[in-house]
Formats: C-alpha cells, sequence, structure tokens
C-alpha cells in the first residue's frame, strides 16, 4: 500500500516562493492582494513570503497600485531586476554579437565584433530594447550540418585564423564593456549559441575542422572567468526555444523548427522540451538524403543531401532558373536577418530578397518548386517524429513568410498521411540570441529562486 505524503513545511515554503516569484517575472509588480488572488495562499502566506523574499534581495516595494488607496493593500511588489546579470552570445564565422540582460531578460547593452574589422567595431552599443525585436543579431549562418558551418560570413578557419586569438580578446572585452555600462559588476550566467555539435553530456563543442579554430578558443576564454556559468547551445536549438518560447510555436508542446538559411538544420521540440538526441545531432537534416541531387551525402560532407536542395545558394540557383533575380537588400529593418561583415558577395542575404521578390510578385512556379523542396525533407521528420506543425525559420522561412508556409503544407499533406499545420517562424532575425537570453535566464532562476 502506497502512504500519501505531504510537503514539509521547508517544501511548501520554497514551492509557494517560486510560484510567487514565476508570477512576479511574468507579470511584473504585483500587491499582496493580487498575489492572494493568483496563488490561492492565505493572506499570513503571502506575508511570510513577501517578507522573505524582501530577506533574500529577490523582491523589493515596487510603488504603488494607481488602481487602490494608498496604504499596505496599494503596496506593489517587484522582483529586483539587478539581483543578477546574464549574457546571450550568438558566435559565427563572420563575428560575435551578444546582448546583455538583467534577472528579468530585459535587454540593457548590446555589442557586435566583426571578424574581418578593426577593434574599434567592438564598442558596445547600449539601448533599451528587448531580446527579441532587436535585429542586433542575424540568422544562424549555418546549421548543425558541418559542411554549412565553415563556408559563410567571414569565410573558413583560414580567413580568421591569423586574427583570431584577437577576436576573442575583442569579444571578451566588449562583453565586460557592455556589462559594466549596464552595471553590471559580473556576469552570473552566459549562453553561447555556436554552429556545430554540442555534447549533451560534457557541454564540448565538436569542431570536427569546418569551425574557425577561435570558436572554440572563445568559449575557453569564457570559461576561464570565476563566477560565471557559461552554457553552450547550438544555434539553431536556440532559435528553436525562441519560437517555442516568444515566437511562431508558443501555444505548442510539440514542433520541429526548420531553419532555412546558409545551411539548412532543425531544432526538435518534444513534450515542451528541446530533444538533443545521444551525441547532440538531433536536427542534422542537411545530411537528410533527398530525390532531385547528385550522389549521396557522407559522414562528412552534406553535399548531395537536403542542404543541396535548400541552402541559399541552391535557392539561387533555382530562381536564376526561373528568371529571377535580386540584390541583397542592404536597407532592410529592424527584422533583418543580416549578419556582422556580410559583404556584398554572401549569397544568403540574395536568397531572402530574391524569395521576398517572389511572394511579392507572384513567381507561383518558383514558389511551388521551393516549397515541394522543403516539403521533401520536412516530411522525413513528420513521419519519423510527428511533431504536428513545422515552423520555417531562417532568412528564407522570414522572407517567405505565410504564403510560402501554406504552399509548403500544401505538398507536406500530399507527402505525409500525418496532418502538419506549417507556420512561418516570427522570433525574427534576433532568435539565437533571444533563445540565449531566455536559457541563461532560466539557468539563473534556477539558482536564485529554487525548483527545476
Amino acid at each position: 500500500m502506497t502512504t500519501a505524503r505531504t510537503a514539509t513545511p521547508s517544501t511548501a515554503r520554497a514551492i509557494n516562493d517560486r510560484l510567487a516569484l514565476d508570477l512576479l517575472l511574468e507579470r511584473g509588480p504585483l500587491t499582496a492582494s493580487d498575489l492572494r488572488a493568483l496563488t490561492g495562499l492565505s493572506r499570513p502566506t503571502v506575508a511570510d513570503l513577501l517578507e522573505r523574499l524582501q530577506r533574500s534581495g529577490l523582491v523589493a516595494h515596487a510603488g504603488e497600485s494607481a488602481a487602490l488607496r494608498r496604504g499596505p493593500n496599494a503596496r506593489l511588489y517587484g522582483l529586483v531586476a539587478d539581483r543578477a546579470h546574464l549574457a546571450g552570445i550568438d558566435i559565427r564565422a563572420s563575428g560575435v554579437s551578444l546582448v546583455v540582460a538583467d534577472l528579468t531578460g530585459r535587454t540593457l547593452g548590446t555589442a557586435t565584433i566583426a571578424a574581418s574589422l578593426p577593434a574599434a567595431s567592438a564598442a558596445p552599443v547600449v539601448d533599451g530594447e528587448e531580446p527579441n525585436g532587436s535585429g542586433d543579431a542575424g540568422a544562424p549562418e549555418s546549421t548543425g550540418c558541418s559542411c554549412g558551418s565553415g563556408g559563410s560570413g567571414g569565410g573558413g578557419a583560414g580567413a580568421v585564423t591569423t586574427d583570431g586569438d584577437l577576436l576573442v580578446e575583442r569579444t571578451v572585452e566588449a562583453l565586460l564593456a557592455t556589462a559594466a555600462e549596464a552595471g553590471a559588476g559580473e556576469l552570473h550566467t552566459v549562453a553561447v549559441g555556436a554552429p556545430g555539435l554540442v555534447d549533451p553530456a560534457t557541454g564540448a563543442l565538436n569542431n570536427s575542422g569546418k569551425l574557425p579554430e577561435w570558436h572554440t578558443k572563445l568559449l575557453a576564454a569564457l570559461r576561464s572567468r570565476p563566477g560565471t556559468e557559461v552554457i553552450l547551445e547550438n544555434e539553431v536549438n536556440l532559435a528553436g526555444i525562441a519560437e517555442h518560447r516568444i515566437g511562431a510555436a508558443k501555444d505548442r508542446r510539440d514542433f520541429a523548427l526548420i531553419w532555412l538559411g546558409h545551411g539548412v538544420g532543425a531544432s526538435v521540440i518534444l513534450d515542451g522540451r528541446l530533444r538533443r538526441g545521444a551525441s547532440g545531432g538531433t536536427g542534422e537534416i542537411g545530411f537528410l538524403p533527398v530525390p532531385g541531387t547528385i550522389g549521396l551525402p557522407d559522414s562528412k560532407k552534406c553535399d548531395g543531401g537536403f542542404h543541396s536542395t535548400v541552402s541559399s545558394a541552391a535557392i539561387c540557383e533555382l530562381a536564376a532558373r526561373h528568371g529571377l533575380r535580386a540584390e541583397p537588400d542592404t536597407e532592410e529593418g529592424a527584422g533583418a536577418e543580416t549578419e556582422p561583415g556580410v559583404g556584398a558577395e554572401d549569397r544568403e542575404p540574395a536568397a531572402g530578397a530574391v524569395v521576398r521578390r517572389a511572394v511579392e510578385t507572384g513567381a507561383d512556379d518558383f514558389l511551388d518548386e521551393l516549397a515541394l523542396r522543403i516539403a521533401v525533407g520536412a516530411s522525413a521528420i513528420c513521419v519519423v517524429l510527428d511533431p504536428g506543425c513545422v515552423v520555417l525559420g531562417g532568412e528564407i522561412g522570414q522572407a517567405g513568410g505565410p504564403e510560402l508556409a501554406s504552399r509548403v503544407e500544401r505538398h507536406l499533406s500530399r507527402l505525409s498521411p500525418l496532418a502538419t499545420e506549417v507556420r512561418a517562424g516570427t522570433a525574427g532575425g534576433g532568435a539565437v540570441l533571444a533563445g540565449a537570453v531566455l536559457t541563461a535566464g532560466d539557468a539563473v532562476r534556477r539558482e536564485l529562486f529554487g525548483g527545476d
């Protein structure tokens, strides 16, 4: 016979504290009456937890409610946002973008450090924008597909190896300067998004030689700083987290993000959790064998795989066959997915521009052929994982918007027996940084708030 257990007083207090802290994080400052109504806790219990949380430095008075008369009942309580600071970093071959944020995830400052530009370009820019709306960083330059990791932005390892140590030094200096400008004495946690496989057991970046050497050196430099936890995650996985928490899949517990940019990759969320696989390789769909290519991919190169049909270069070639051409848009706004140091020779911006132009002009033949190519890869994900929803992210997903997504869904319904909705991603160009800030914030709050 199983004996029912009740929570100990200390466990009950911890649960109540975490519940109140999560509400203050989600809703902003609240009165004691608000907390009682939202939690169902008694007046003495709420009074006790507010006293505990104020003693711990996590909660403080935050003014008075305009809806209530002056007095104790009108007093607002809010999180102490500067109780801890965190950072998100997006690493690519062409440079680094970073965000410094407070305990609530509010952006306090940003910086971009281009691999090919002088140190003066690393000066941090402080603003008050939210991490998912700034456009400070572009889409992942590549995906988990290793053949895409070394071929975009500032070039492969050979293009930046000589200046790699200097770039690492400039990046750390920019991070510290941005944090100092934001009033952060130290950073509690830094979450880093990088191309390549991240070992889920050790957190090590599997640099197969396709990635610039300075990627690994930067991670080592960040991890050498005492008092700061460094979390490494694949960049497309971070984009998937952003789409799940603040983007197109907020209402989904199961979905797959297909990232379409210079390369191609996927992020898989099942039962509300990111799935990485045994070696961190979940989402390596660039290697997926598909029809319409010459040959097959192998263990070291995804040429001949799904990557060869929907990468930015493949899309530009498809567009040319249909008589379409669009130059990279250098005047794109805050949501544009440009990269630090991107030059006119890069094909990723051109691919986005040509897809956007095709949608605007109604180039049906081109869009249908592109949608079918994407659906072929998506169908493989769907028949194995049955996510029920596919989100198209990256430069191509953003440029194609709902029009491309609806065409992919139509083709997918003919390829797969499983009903699957296809949506355009909405997390925008800063999806990787947004996911990094969310990941770092979760880690900080787990330690400070307690619980999972």
